[in-house]
């Protein structure tokens, strides 16, 4: 052999192997240093048993663990495991039972575990957590907490379990409580990780106030210090590597870090020294890097070793990194590395694109916010996050959607604007041009609210009660308000059947209606593709159910194609309602108002039918998304022109 072996030898502790996985073993510390730290968190409100209440406590407005955050920083050295912690604290305002109970079935969903079934549910001293009980207490908390706690070395740690019942023991210590907490580890990812829930009490039943410190680097810090006693140090030759793979990535990095550190008046100098010697190995990777973000277009070298940054490069780096996270996303869910795959983003206003819904999940596994990936009628791929308020029962995989980014101001600025004179808004003069009007009052309320909101981002100022100055771009500067708080896509769904089950449908499909009027033209690849295939073989089925003919090269369809394969759907699903409870069907009249109770919904293909019974009939009739929540009220529709008008009873009308 050309060289010995032993020069490469290095020794590598694995995870203790002798530890059961539910057995704790902590990081020892000097006696007399967790003395001190107990100590100072009894004396700054952060104590255990016996403490006084929350609001008499000194110093609690520091939160529990403020003493241990300031210490852990002590025990992290350069050669210390990397750990990423995230955290997210969710008030009881924006959570819901519903939110909670999606969250857990997220964190336990299927394929999650390492053996790929479902994600199990474990705590502190259980394997496997019946969720139930914890799942009604934590809806009780003024606020609870959630984790992601993932170490670089995820999978040499191998047992996240035991991992993460020593992190927890650990911070009970350093919070001077007993924590209540259930968690899930994901091996479905690239990089294994835990999700942990814990409840916002601590063991005296008080609300559990963690200090900011603590959140924002204490408990990262523990858990570094964790990995580096399970897996040892990381070598020199780790750092290097680390480091090297830095060098080419396109997100902020710590490389990036230290030389941003290095700034000094906007210039990075990175010139040799006046005595000729070799760069460092650290110099030598910024001048890697900085050689990278040259061609990235984030810095350039305004004479030889001196280089100037782009002001904006950190959120730059950030938010590239993101889109490389989407873009990997996109890959895995479509199942292909090659294709034109385009973020929807917060620019892109008056966006319009026609697709089905390829996938759909979280933006980021701690919060609810959710995304859909679209496979567009133009060949190309889209992401796009869905408002935050966004109902995503509908959205199934395969439907069909029409997406659009709002391109116009909201009519409630174009009318704030239009009552303005002199730069101010009066809510007298706005009331005097309602006149006579019962919802007059109500109208004005609600312009009042937007510029309530609008004044707490600084764009107008409440000069006295019912008077506002208003700048005179406030429906563009409205719109751009709109777009930082909620940068969702608006998304309607047209079809909830994928195109191959629209092809030999009964009713009135989304095919049938491109055909008559097409609103996008399909590309050749992809779901274009698809599309056009689908719209040849919808018009040979037309033709062959005698509802179409064929012309020489042209298929003309019938007259009132859609009313009629409409109105054959719904009859057919009468029918079946008659069958099961003797009602007799009742066909709704163009213009003639229908009145019965709001008995439920029929989801068909030519669209969702809401059923109106009068105690001897029933009627179908077209359903909306504000009926339902007077389900079991009477009604009262009138259909003309095939839009429906609804009012509950026969008083107030719906505004749809």
């Amino acid at each position: 052999m050309s060289g010995r072996d032993d020069d490469f030898f290095q020794a590598r502790p694995g995870p203790p192997r002798s530890r059961r996985s539910g057995a704790v073993r902590l990081t020892k510390a000097p006696r007399i240093v967790g003395r001190v730290v107990r100590a100072s968190n009894r004396a700054s409100g952060s104590g255990g048993r016996g403490t006084k209440s929350k609001s008499s406590r000194p110093g609690a407005k520091r939160g529990r663990g403020y003493v241990a955050a300031r210490t852990t920083r002590q025990q992290i050295g350069p050669r210390s495991r990397r750990v990423i912690v995230k955290t997210r604290i969710v008030t009881r305002a924006e959570s819901s039972p519903t939110s909670i109970h999606d969250y857990l079935n997220y964190i336990q969903r299927e394929g999650a575990s390492r053996d790929g079934e479902r994600g199990r549910l474990y705590s502190a001293t259980e394997d496997s957590v019946h969720r139930n009980a914890f799942e009604k207490a934590i809806q009780d908390d003024r606020h609870h907490f959630r984790f992601i706690v993932s170490p670089e070395e995820g999978h040499s740690i191998g047992d996240l379990q035991g991992f993460t019942r020593n992190l927890m023991a650990q911070m009970q210590k350093d919070l001077g409580t007993e924590l209540d907490w259930v968690a899930v580890d994901h091996w479905d990812t690239d990089d294994p990780h835990t999700h942990i829930l814990l409840r916002g009490k601590d063991s005296n039943g008080d609300d559990l106030v963690i200090a900011r410190e603590y959140i924002s680097h204490g408990m990262r810090e523990r858990a570094r210090a964790l990995a580096t006693e399970w897996l040892g140090p990381r070598s020199e030759m780790e750092i290097r590597e680390s480091l090297q793979r830095e060098v080419t990535q396109e997100r902020w990095t710590s490389l990036d870090q230290s030389i941003l550190a290095a700034q000094r008046a906007g210039i990075i100098d990175v010139r040799p020294p006046a005595q000729p010697s070799t760069p460092s190995f650290h110099q030598s990777l910024q001048i890697g890097r900085l050689q990278h973000l040259e061609k990235m277009g984030l810095a350039r070298e305004t004479r030889p070793g001196i280089w100037e940054l782009q002001e904006n490069i950190q959120s730059a780096l950030r938010t590239m990194g993101e889109r490389g996270d989407i873009i990997r996303t996109m890959q895995r869910a479509l199942g292909r590395t090659q294709g034109d795959f385009v973020v929807i983003g917060r620019e892109e206003r008056g966006l319009r694109l026609t697709g089905r819904i390829a996938a759909q999940g979280r933006v980021d596994e701690l919060h609810d916010q959710r995304y859909l990936i679209v496979e567009a009628a133009d060949g190309r791929s889209y992401h796009l996050t869905l408002p935050a308020n966004a109902n995503t029962a509908d959205f199934a995989t395969g439907a069909i959607v029409e997406v659009g980014m709002p391109s116009t101001p909201r009519s409630v600025d174009k009318n704030i604007a239009r009552f303005t004179e002199d730069g101010l808004y009066r809510t007298r003069r706005h009331l005097e041009s309602l006149s006579g009007r019962e919802d007059a009052e109500g109208l004005v309320q609600a312009h009042v609210r937007r510029l309530e909101a609008l004044r707490r981002s600084g764009i107008v100022e409440r000069v006295e009660e019912g008077v506002w100055r208003v700048p005179a771009d406030l429906p563009a500067r409205g719109l751009e308000y709109d777009a930082r708080r909620d940068p969702g896509a608006a998304v309607h769904v047209r079809s909830h059947l994928p195109i191959r089950d629209q092809v030999r449908a009964p009713g009135a499909t989304w095919l049938d209606q491109q055909l008559l009027n097409p609103t996008t033209r399909p590309a050749l690849t992809g779901f274009g593709g698809e599309l056009r295939r689908a719209l040849e073989a919808r018009q040979n089925y037309l033709v062959e159910s005698g509802f179409a003919t064929r012309r020489a090269q042209n298929v003309v369809l019938m007259k009132d194609l859609l009313a009629t394969l409409r109105d054959r759907e719904v009859e057919a699903t009468a029918v079946q309602i008659h069958a099961q409870n003797g009602l007799v069907y009742r066909p709704v009249e163009e213009g003639q108002p229908v009145s019965g109770v709001y008995r439920r919904s029929e989801q068909l293909v030519s669209g969702r039918f809401a059923m109106l019974d009068d105690g001897i009939g029933f009627t179908l009739v077209p359903w909306r998304p504000a009926i339902e929540k007077h389900l079991g009220r009477e009604l009262t529709v009138k259909v003309q022109g095939g839009l429906a008008s609804w009012e509950i009873g026969r008083r107030r009308a719906l505004s749809l």
